[in-house]
């Protein structure tokens, strides 16, 4: 089972308590009937920094401070990993929290939006070439000259325990859950939920979803050995190219019960044609959030059942300026918004509760929107500002009925 358990999983959720939303379980008909089974979608999109990957750097960061106060040394004098996004806003906004520096080693092509929103934690960006040998050995000498402690975005034990925070927060939410269908690239998240979902609830299925373009995990899984992505993979499911790794393929090998591929015209086709497993997502933005999803058309749950799909980061808009992007979303030009029914109990909020996530440029408000349900009674409209990243915001929109 590897080097993580459900006690670290445990002990990570104590850690993570009042530091992370407890993101909401929503439905959605079209994906259900498209499936052609119950989907309850996991929307780590509405977390802090915008992703699942805070779990994992709260719970890493905070767990190397409590070692060094339980050994009356000194805190670590500086935080350093590499990714090219959601891992190093996540783990600068950790460092942060606890008042330590951050380095965060981004490969020169990561697009400059992602760079600025890892400087607006806080962090120093280290730049590199776009090559995992350049990514590691950039690291490794950040490491030598700040002394401080390398923190890696997906093998790092901490890291998947926190990430495995989401399975023991699924499993509260929807207790009638039969699977649950993760995204994996380098394998943190569905380790973490992996070794959760197993020890707690071993009849739940886990199944792991990736592009077939970047079938590492199916490949190893089919060998018996570990077998990483021979060159860069080429999908448009770009937080997915990441191979599994040391730590997380044992855990895959023996917890998770199959892993699904889908081709990349599958996902075009989900993201772009209005079906995407994001609540808002624009038509020129089909990426990850479309793999598991689309993976469960291949039927390997019974008609009846009821899956949890992990819907994992709120993505940078793909093939269109940040500007544009942002103006889309603010207009309603090209959204593709999809309609979310909230499971009994989250979010918090009384009637029936529709969202659509809008990612805007800052400015006035959104125009008073009227809403009128199917059956002519009357909605409220309710907004909330999930986070803001530089010139941009995201807000969602609670849609409830007046007369429940």
């Amino acid at each position: 089972m590897g080097s993580v358990r459900v006690a670290d999983v445990g002990a990570a959720m104590g850690r993570l308590r009042g530091r992370v939303h407890r993101t909401p379980v929503l439905t959605c008909g079209a994906l259900q009937r498209l499936a052609g089974r119950r989907l309850l979608f996991k929307c780590e999109l509405f977390q802090r920094t915008g992703s699942f990957k805070i779990r994992g750097a709260l719970n890493a960061v905070r767990s190397l401070v409590e070692e060094a106060e339980r050994a009356g040394q000194e805190r670590p004098r500086a935080i350093v990993t590499h990714s090219s996004g959601n891992h190093g806003q996540a783990l600068a906004c950790a460092a942060r929290d606890e008042g330590i520096p951050a380095y965060v080693v981004v490969p020169r092509t990561a697009p400059p939006c992602k760079q600025a929103a890892i400087r607006a934690y806080g962090a120093t960006l280290v730049p590199c070439e776009p090559s995992d040998e350049s990514r590691a050995e950039t690291a490794a000498r950040v490491v030598r000259e700040t002394g401080g402690v390398m923190v890696h975005p997906n093998q790092a034990p901490a890291v998947i325990a926190g990430q495995g925070t989401i399975a023991l927060e699924v499993l509260e939410q929807a207790p009638e859950v039969n699977a649950v269908v993760v995204p994996v690239g380098g394998g943190g998240m569905v380790a973490g939920i992996a070794v959760a979902i197993k020890a707690l609830r071993p009849d739940v299925k886990v199944f792991a979803a990736e592009p077939r373009n970047a079938d590492d995990c199916y490949q190893s899984k089919l060998r018996g050995e570990l077998t990483p992505n021979r060159h860069t993979p080429v999908t448009i499911a770009d937080a997915v190219k990441t191979s599994i790794g040391e730590n997380t393929w044992p855990i895959i090998r023996d917890l998770v019960d199959d892993v699904l591929t889908v081709s990349e015209e599958e996902i075009k086709l989900e993201g772009a044609g209005g079906n995407s497993a994001l609540p808002s997502q624009s038509a020129a933005e089909p990426d990850v959030h479309a793999v598991p999803s689309v993976a469960l058309e291949e039927h390997v749950l019974a008609a009846g059942m009821t899956a949890a799909v992990l819907s994992q980061t709120a993505s940078h808009t793909a093939g269109v300026g940040k500007d544009e992007a942002a103006d889309r979303a603010n207009s309603g030009c090209g959204s593709r918004s999809r309609a979310f029914r909230a499971v009994p109990g989250s979010p918090p909020g009384g009637g029936e509760c529709l969202h659509r996530a809008v990612r805007r440029k800052r400015g006035p408000e959104l125009p008073d929107l009227a809403h009128r349900a199917p059956w002519g009674r009357r909605l409220r409209t309710e907004r909330r500002i999930q986070w803001r990243e530089p010139g941009f915001e995201f807000v969602r929109l609670g849609l409830y009925d007046t007369k429940n």
